[in-house]
């Protein structure tokens, strides 16, 4: 070995600089060891805490649901009293069901938020039509004998279902008394001017069905909203209060703050939208979203009503159940841009 390689090896083995630095790429692999062990423990431990908190959602969600449903099919054959009382007690239980899903959604997979919103759809389906059963059209009879108690006329003996279609004394449109379905509501309408008062929506579940070319004012707080096979119609709704439901809608504007917002087999739609959860699209086509802007007079008491958080609105955050490619935007629904949006309406 001559005496340029010698001292070459003596610098690298007892050199000055030449152990630290041997020494320090040592301690920076062992610390970056130590620290991937830390993130894998982390990683485990999430997806630990992850699977326990979807384990308890599943098995309470599951349990309240039950629940709700035992106390439905218990609606059947009691009277009127107990069956008001009894559904009044699973629309307050539906609620809590609806605010437990919104807590949890975070940790949840898409499957189970996916099951948990149908199951929710389901049960406001069965706490509508066990309603519309067990109390069937108490509201419109009373207002039709009213009506016919005012014209002191051979009216009074009439039948509740053609009298209720009679102009109020009020002034109130004939479209505005006579929705066909037993729901409070509008059915089977073309081109006409539609409203509800307060009075008359408030904690109420509202069906509006095969409505054409119209434009509709709900004023107040109903507690859930569905909307079927609505074509070239401009609907606008106070706050509701838990879920607003619309199936085979087209060519339409909407106008709506809510819990919850579910839509599906919708074409060529604008919503106008408050939603404190993340509103779900699914077999839809063209459906574009913006911020809630209609107001009206008592549109604050209305939300108070509601409970709807007006600080927290997921307008544009939705979930497209038919496209699940992650990072890739859905073309089956997109935003209002800005210019396009309406900021001032009409009465």
């Amino acid at each position: 070995m001559d005496a340029t390689a010698e001292s070459n090896l003596e610098s690298g083995l007892h050199g000055e600089s030449g152990a630290p630095k041997i020494q320090e790429r040592l301690q920076k692999r062992h610390l970056a060891r130590i620290e991937d062990v830390e993130r894998r423990k982390e990683t485990k431990k999430s997806q630990s805490v992850a699977e326990e908190k979807g384990d308890y959602f599943s098995s309470a969600f599951n349990s309240e649901r039950a629940c709700i449903e035992e106390l439905l099919s218990s609606c059947s054959g009691a009277d009127r009293a107990a069956v008001t009382q009894k559904l009044d007690e699973a629309t307050a239980k539906i609620l809590l069901l609806q605010k437990f899903l919104n807590d949890s959604i975070l940790f949840l997979t898409q499957y189970e938020l996916r099951q948990a919103q149908a199951a929710l759809q389901k049960l406001q389906t069965t706490l509508a039509e066990t309603r519309e059963e067990a109390l069937p059209k108490k509201k419109f009879a009373f207002r039709a004998r009213t009506k016919a108690a005012d014209k002191a006329s051979a009216q009074a003996s009439a039948a509740p279902p053609p009298d209720a279609g009679t102009p109020a004394d009020s002034g109130v449109t004939k479209v505005d008394r006579a929705p066909v379905s037993k729901q409070c509501g509008f059915s089977n309408i073309n081109s006409e001017f539609l409203t509800k008062t307060a009075e008359e929506i408030q904690n109420q579940d509202l069906l509006l069905t095969h409505l054409t070319n119209c434009k509709v004012r709900l004023y107040g707080s109903p507690n859930t909203l569905h909307l079927k096979h609505i074509d070239s119609c401009e609907i606008r709704c106070g706050p509701v209060s838990t879920s607003v439901f619309i199936d085979h809608c087209r060519n339409s504007t909407l106008v709506f703050p809510c819990q919850q917002l579910r839509t599906h087999n919708t074409t060529n739609t604008q919503v106008y939208l408050h939603v404190t959860s993340r509103a779900i699209v699914e077999d839809c086509r063209g459906v574009s979203f913006a911020p809630f802007s209609w107001s009206y007079p008592t549109l604050d008491e209305d939300f108070s009503v509601s409970g709807l958080d007006r600080e927290r609105n997921n307008w544009s955050q939705v979930d497209d159940f038919n496209w699940l490619a992650a990072g890739t935007p859905s073309p089956n629904w997109s935003v209002i841009p800005e210019g396009d949006r309406k900021t001032t309406w009409e009465p």
